[in-house]
């Protein structure tokens, strides 16, 4: 895990006693029972930025013939972005440089002041998306030359570019560096273009669609839980509104042209006093411990520590008052949701949509878009032993919905069905609807008695235990193939895992045929010290196919599609077959460009001492296309096909200490955006010498560099202004 990763991803555990799979105990998948299908699109349906027309799915479809089209990069530990021959970056924004004119440039010392970030790109770039952007200042889907780019900015857990000297020591938090965090997360919104030649791109400085989004931003809530009495606070007393949005990991879209920003580690800025329990009900106790926040929890961020007045007050989730309305004891309930934003309209306020559920929002990943089915997107919810979750809208996708902005929204994301996912280990899975009235969900449930829909979603992970859902390991971020309708997601790591044959103690699983490996990895830390990882150190990638390629549909059949390993591995751990050219660890981004090319990120620490994290591009199967395997440990599972260097191939690595996340791509395929998050972490600094582990963004130009290392938004093109990755 890099530092970044380590604050919560594995703080949380799922306490349920949900089996994981452990009752299954045979394979039985065959070809013949792999469930066959597709996706039907009409002409003029929109995934995102492309405009597909009718193309079909299953065993038997057509589908374009992808032929990667570079060399693969070899690993390496550079501090520099290494991309294949005849390609070239080139950095579009950083940590701190300004939006507007006006404002001086970042210095590379700290010294900006706190309220400058509401005008700069504020810190941890991570997941974001283009949008088109048209002549009439509209969402034009197919436009590539020129756009609006939202990134989220998800950490400052290694500030060495925000504050003078880095964080300052101590159990209370000084006032100036604690307001500079709070604007520098969030999310930007820039205007991008190319110029007169050429297929790179800037960001146009002073564009009246720039805007910051940041923990200070007013909200509002939409949807079931809107107004709930577990939502209301001193600021809101009626649950209507709140203040910010925080720890934004990966993202959205909607085909209407809004961006959707994820909630993910908001344990990060939320304390609760000591005592508290005394002061809680049973039942609301029940729920602050399965959202990690138990009693005398003293966050990492510290924010509730640098002063008295309501601006630090509210990161406390403590009963201070005589009612919720006169305290924040309900401010954890204001976080882990998915929030739309409308990039089109700087001024919009932007909405939590709580019908897609409460918990770490890795993210919201959209089907095709058909025109007279609703609308629907997959969720993860990334924490140790968490679920996978499907949100299908009550309306009905119309075309003529395109730039309807967050009244569009409102009319598909605030109306539907939340499910959860099993999956079994003969290669299918269901959906479980999580609706109050439906499935014991209701206050007569033994474990937390659920009040209404408004308390089903905010209290998302309460409702799939008591349905009996997968825990799955650590699941990441989503992507669907917009070729065939299949979905995938990035189960990161778990290496908290039990050999088949041990007896689990805590939150300690044994593997299962969706999470199926239990081996060994030694990993050499810096200083030539070593560390044992036991379980499933270096992640897979699952996807699955819905019944009859639709959408609604209840079941779905899946496999695995990668498994991430050293190319030197076992077989029973390297079963994917990756070599020198793919082998890879912690897959972490997942991105589908609309011509079906898969990219896959990695945020990894247990492959650190051979590579810095890394892209690859792949040209996907399809569910079924491999077959059975027992995993290292014993487990029986179902794989897709092996990997090959035609199928799967490195495509870039970055700089030291860094992760690699955030993707996009214009329509024409021809710019590729990635983002380079908290580079240089895992050194230790020295500010008098402006010492780091990494000196990059500067160093990508400058190897001689001492300058601070920042979080960055990178463009990727090809010299001959050619299609990326083919």
């Amino acid at each position: 895990m890099t530092t970044a990763n380590s604050y919560d991803d594995n703080e949380v555990v799922n306490p349920s006693s949900n089996l994981h799979m452990d009752d299954i105990l045979s394979i039985r998948l065959s070809r013949r029972q792999t469930l066959k299908g597709g996706v039907s699109v009409t002409a003029g349906a929109l995934l995102g930025s492309a405009s597909l027309s009718a193309c079909g799915g299953g065993d038997d479809a057509a589908e374009p013939a992808l032929r990667l089209g570079f060399a693969a990069v070899a690993k390496n530990k550079n501090d520099v972005v290494t991309v294949p021959a005849g390609y070239q970056v080139s950095i579009l924004h950083a940590l701190g440089d300004p939006l507007q004119y006006g404002e001086e440039s970042w210095k590379d010392d700290g010294s900006e002041t706190a309220e400058s970030y509401n005008r700069r790109v504020g810190d941890g770039h991570d997941g974001m998306y283009y949008f088109g952007l048209g002549d009439t200042g509209q969402y034009q889907p197919n436009r590539s030359d020129r756009g609006l780019l939202a990134v989220n900015h998800e950490y400052v857990v290694a500030p060495y570019g925000l504050h003078p000297k880095g964080r300052t020591p101590g159990a209370t938090r000084v006032a100036s560096e604690v307001d500079k965090e709070i604007y520098a997360h969030g999310v930007s919104v820039v205007e991008v273009k190319r110029g007169a030649s050429g297929t790179n791109m800037t960001m146009v400085r002073g564009s009246s669609f720039n805007r910051r989004i940041t923990s200070a931003t007013e909200m509002v809530f939409t949807g079931p839980a809107k107004g709930n009495a577990l939502l209301r606070t001193v600021f809101s007393p009626d649950g209507s509104r709140t203040r910010g949005t925080n720890n934004n990991c990966a993202n959205g879209y909607t085909p209407w042209g809004t961006y959707l920003t994820c909630e993910e580690n908001f344990l990060n800025v939320i304390s609760r006093a000591a005592g508290d329990d005394a002061k809680r009900s049973a039942k609301e106790v029940v729920a602050l411990k399965r959202y990690g926040l138990p009693e005398n929890r003293k966050s990492p961020y510290l924010w509730d520590t640098a002063g008295s007045t309501d601006w630090y007050a509210r990161w406390t989730s403590s009963v201070t008052g005589a009612t919720a309305a006169d305290d924040y004891r309900h401010a954890i309930n204001t976080f882990g949701w998915v929030v739309e934003i409308d990039p089109f309209a700087p001024a919009s306020t932007p909405a939590k949509r709580t019908a897609l559920g409460r918990f770490n929002h890795e993210g919201a990943w959209p089907a095709p878009a058909v025109v007279g089915q609703p609308i629907v997107m997959y969720m993860g919810d990334d924490a140790r032993n968490e679920y996978i979750y499907k949100f299908v809208s009550k309306a009905l996708w119309d075309a003529k919905d395109v730039n309807g902005g967050l009244a569009a929204g409102a009319k598909y994301l605030d109306e539907g069905t939340l499910y959860v996912a099993k999956f079994a280990a003969d290669g299918t899975g269901q959906w479980l609807e999580l609706t109050f009235g439906k499935n014991g969900l209701d206050a007569s449930h033994p474990t937390y008695a659920f009040a209404d829909q408004g308390d089903v979603l905010i209290n998302a992970r309460l409702a799939a235990d008591a349905l009996g859902a997968t825990k799955m390991d650590r699941p990441e971020w989503g992507a669907v193939n917009p070729l065939n309708g299949e979905a995938y997601m990035t189960l990161t790591n778990n290496s908290n895992r039990v050999a088949p044959t041990a007896s689990p103690t805590g939150s300690q699983l044994k593997p299962d045929a969706a999470n199926p490996r239990y081996y060994e990895d030694t990993y050499t830390n810096a200083d030539g010290s070593t560390k044992t990882n036991k379980g499933n150190p270096h992640g897979h990638i699952i996807r699955w196919r819905e019944d009859a390629g639709l959408v609604t549909a209840t079941r779905f059949a899946w496999d695995i599609y990668l498994f991430g390993a050293e190319a030197t591995a076992a077989g029973d751990v390297n079963l994917s077959g990756l070599t020198a050219v793919n082998d890879f660890s912690s897959p972490d981004g997942l991105y589908f460009d609309q011509r079906g090319l898969l990219w896959i990120q990695t945020d990894d620490g247990a492959y650190t001492d051979v590579t810095n994290c890394m892209m690859l591009a792949a040209v996907p199967g399809k569910v079924g296309d491999g077959g059975q395997v027992t995993a290292a440990g014993g487990t029986g599972t179902r794989k897709g096909a092996n990997a090959s260097a035609d199928s799967v191939r490195r495509f870039l690595v970055g700089p030291r200490d860094c992760e690699i996340t955030g993707v996009a791509v214009t329509p024409d395929g021809k710019t590729l955006f990635f983002n380079v998050q908290h580079p240089g972490e895992d050194g230790a600094p020295d500010f008098a010498t402006n010492a780091f582990s990494s000196h990059w963004p500067a160093s990508q130009t400058d190897t001689a560099s001492t300058r601070r290392p920042r979080s960055a938004t990178v463009v990727v093109t090809r010299t001959d202004g050619g299609s990326i990755g083919l």
